[in-house]
């Protein structure tokens, strides 16, 4: 495996680690759960623009997905989809570009 799917592969564990970590301590400090998590993202016009920013990025990132997924076969792609809404942009991107790095698929 090249030293750039190493890299892929440390960055999407580091997205998904990372942010998740603020995520939770914001829901643990406020008690409000996802709930309160998800209203914080609206807070104001700064959170507000940032949320639809990573929104648009996420399904124009799905999209990407989906098309390479269906034109390579290399199905196991998909997993970033999920990655990017659970997660976010910053663990699904560099899942993808670890998963597509593998070896072209037969049609």
């Amino acid at each position: 495996m090249s030293l750039l799917r190493w890299l892929y592969l440390a960055l999407a564990i580091w997205g998904a680690i990372h942010p998740m970590y603020y995520f939770v301590t914001y829901m643990q400090e406020t008690g409000t759960g996802l709930s309160g998590l998800i209203d914080a993202w609206y807070v104001n016009n700064s959170t507000t623009g940032l949320t639809w920013d990573l929104t648009i990025a996420a399904i124009a990132l799905t999209v990407f997905v989906i098309s390479e997924t269906v034109m390579r076969k290399n199905w196991i792609a998909l997993l970033a989809v999920p990655a990017t809404f659970c997660i976010g942009v910053s663990c699904g991107l560099p899942l993808y570009l670890f998963l597509r790095g593998g070896p072209v698929r037969a049609r």
